[in-house]
């Protein structure tokens, strides 16, 4: 399950880049009740979506020339330097240099080598999200790429992953751990084929919810639409693919108990 003891290889912070940050930050208010909290003028229009006061993800201007509204997984690295060198080493780009954060960490950008677009994150003041696993919070993480074998082996030269597959319909799912502690309780993402017509390479985010029917209606009664309808998979829970007006995709997901 994805806590908040931050590790090498944990998602440590998620944020949305958005071509409309106040129309964005309306959208997911109802969607999901979240609260934004500018960081403050010299942010440059970023800030945090909360519950209850804590953080459960940011959302910010597009920034890179081309991009498109998206939602960015930023992983944990205690050598922020050495890891975007591992990221090269491995076949991947970095988009952009580890740069520090006002303090707060140090922050670099980063293509695994099938496209799909993710995040560095070595903790400062900031270790990353103050909710996870909650309703509303960041429950899992997704990859979605032409092959997944090729990309678990990337990313395990990063952040020392493992993983485990499971048979699901019309293929195999690889469920991804950290490299360190019980392999089914640091458990924290899959990675999956892509789709015939679902995109590109991508990470997506799985939001913790409480009612995953009632808040596809509220997306899409929002300007948003569904990309996979609400469907009970077995030993998972009750889940949706579904898209932000600006197009990012996330999914919903209401775990089964025990999850």
């Amino acid at each position: 399950m994805l806590g908040t003891d931050f590790r090498t290889g944990s998602p440590n912070w998620l944020d949305l880049g958005s071509p409309d940050t106040a129309a964005s930050a309306d959208f997911y208010g109802a969607v999901f009740g979240w609260t934004f909290v500018s960081a403050g003028p010299e942010a440059g229009g970023y800030g945090f979506f909360q519950v209850d006061g804590k953080t459960v993800a940011a959302i910010g201007p597009l920034t890179e020339e081309g991009a498109s509204a998206a939602w960015m997984t930023h992983f944990c690295t205690s050598d922020i330097m050495a890891t975007a060198e591992a990221v090269t080493a491995g076949g991947g780009r970095i988009r952009m240099e580890p740069m520090d954060v006002m303090g707060e960490g140090w922050l670099a950008q980063a293509t695994d080598p099938q496209g799909a677009e993710f995040a560095l994150w070595q903790p400062g003041k900031t270790l990353g999200l103050g909710l996870t696993s909650a309703p509303g919070a960041l429950l899992w993480v997704e990859l979605q790429v032409p092959d997944p074998v090729a990309a678990i082996g990337f990313y395990a030269g990063l952040f020392g992953w493992r993983h485990s597959e499971m048979e699901a319909p019309g293929m195999t799912y690889r469920v991804l751990s950290l490299g360190e502690g019980d392999q089914q309780d640091t458990s924290f993402g899959g990675a999956a084929p892509l789709a015939e017509g679902a995109g590109g390479p991508r990470w997506v985010p799985y939001f913790h919810c409480a009612e995953v029917d009632a808040t596809v209606r509220a997306v899409e009664d929002r300007g948003g639409s569904v990309m996979m309808p609400a469907e009970d998979i077995p030993e998972v829970g009750r889940m949706a693919w579904v898209v932000d007006p600006a197009g990012a995709v996330f999914a919903l997901l209401r775990p089964q108990p025990g999850m």
